[in-house]
C-alpha cells in the first residue's frame, strides 16, 4: 500500500527529498519518439528554465536534476529557516509570482489601507502561503502541470501527461544525499544517451561542470559548502571537487559487459561516508530498484518511521547493507 503523502515528508528528520515524475503517454517527454520520428528535444529546456524559475521563488533549491526522455529525477532541499525569515510582505509577493492571489492580497500589496478585519484575513492567508512556499507536493505541481498543458498543446490533445503524482523519498543522512545525487546526475550515462558527465544534457552535473570551468559554482543549485561546521551557510555538505570526480570516476565503471570497479585513488567523500566501492557502483546503477521509499543509515530511518508513526521499512535490510 502507498504511503501517504503527508508521511512522506519530515522535516524533523530531513529536508532533503528525491522526486521522480514519469509520462503515462508513449509518446515522450523529451528526445526522439522512435514510433513517430518527431523529437520532443526542446522540452528538455521547458523543465530545467521552470526548475530555475520556482527555485527562486520557493524556499525550496534543487540539489541534482536529470530531464529523461520520459522521466524527471529531482533532489530537493526544502529551506524552513528561509521561509520564516520572509515579511509577511515578500511572501505574498512571491506567491502572487505564481498565482493572482485575492483581492485582499491584491489590495495589501498597492499599499491600499485594510480595516483591522480584513487585514487580519491576509494574515492568515500570508500563513497559508508561507506553508505553500516551502512544500515540495506544491513545487512539484506547478512544475508538472505547467510542462503538461505545454505538452499537451504542443500535441493538440487533452488528458493526463504524467503518469500520476509523483514519487518522493526522503534522504536521511549523508551517504544517501550523495549516492541519490550521483544517481540522478548518472542517468543519462546509464540510459546510453550521453557518455560522460559533462556531455549529459539537462542533468545538474553538467551545469555544475560548466560553472567550475569558468571558476564558479552553479547559481541555479544549491551551492557545496565542503564538510560541515558550526555557523556555516545553507548547501551540501561536501567539496564539490570530490563530487565531480565522484561522478566522473563512477560514471567510467559503469559498463554492460563488467562489473566496474572505483579507482583507490578515489575522493575522499566515499572514505568520510564509509561507503565500500562495491556498494557504491550499486547505489548509483541501482538506487530507485534498491530503494522505496525514505532511505538512510538504521539509526535515521528507524527516527524517521517513529517520527511519521510508520512501521519499520523493509528496506531496513537493504539500507543496512549498503549504507553501512
Amino acid at each position: 500500500m502507498a504511503t501517504a503523502r503527508k508521511q512522506q515528508i519530515s522535516l524533523v528528520d530531513t529536508p532533503y527529498y528525491h522526486c521522480v515524475s514519469r509520462c503515462v503517454r508513449r509518446a515522450y517527454l523529451c528526445g526522439e519518439d522512435k514510433h513517430t520520428g518527431q523529437s520532443y528535444e526542446h522540452r528538455r529546456g521547458w523543465v530545467a528554465d521552470k526548475l530555475q524559475v520556482l527555485s527562486e521563488v520557493f524556499a525550496i533549491d534543487v540539489c541534482a536534476y536529470a530531464v529523461m526522455s520520459n522521466h524527471t529525477h529531482l533532489v530537493l532541499f526544502i529551506d524552513e529557516q528561509q521561509a520564516k525569515s520572509w515579511t509577511m510582505h515578500e511572501v505574498i509577493s512571491r506567491w502572487h509570482q505564481l498565482f493572482k492571489g485575492t483581492l485582499l492580497t491584491q489590495q495589501y500589496l498597492r499599499g491600499e489601507p485594510l480595516i483591522d478585519t480584513l487585514q487580519q484575513v491576509v494574515n492568515e492567508t500570508a500563513k497559508v502561503y508561507r506553508q505553500r512556499l516551502m512544500d515540495i507536493s506544491w513545487f512539484m505541481r506547478i512544475l508538472n502541470e505547467t510542462i503538461a498543458k505545454q505538452a499537451n498543446l504542443e500535441d493538440g490533445c487533452t488528458g493526463r501527461f504524467w503518469e500520476g503524482r509523483f514519487k518522493s523519498q526522503a534522504l536521511l543522512d549523508e551517504a544517501a544525499l550523495i549516492a541519490c545525487m550521483a544517481y540522478v546526475d548518472l542517468n543519462p550515462i546509464r540510459a546510453k544517451v550521453a557518455k560522460t558527465p559533462e556531455t549529459s544534457n539537462y542533468t545538474s552535473i553538467q551545469r555544475r561542470i560548466k560553472a567550475v570551468i569558468k571558476g564558479q559554482q552553479a547559481q541555479q543549485l544549491l551551492p557545496f559548502i565542503g564538510n560541515p561546521r558550526k555557523n556555516m551557510p545553507t548547501g551540501l555538505p561536501f567539496e564539490l571537487s570530490d563530487y565531480i570526480q565522484l561522478v566522473d570516476v563512477t560514471g567510467r565503471c559503469i559498463r554492460a559487459d563488467k562489473r566496474g570497479y572505483i579507482d583507490k585513488d578515489q575522493p575522499e567523500i566515499l572514505t568520510r561516508l564509509g561507503i565500500s566501492h562495491e556498494n557504491w557502483l550499486v547505489l548509483t546503477t541501482q538506487f530507485r530498484q534498491c530503494f522505496h521509499g525514505a532511505v538512510g543509515r538504521t539509526q535515521a530511518l528507524t527516527d524517521f518511521c517513529e517520527h511519521q508513526h510508520l512501521k519499520k521499512r523493509a528496506t531496513m535490510s537493504i539500507c543496512q547493507k549498503l549504507l553501512a
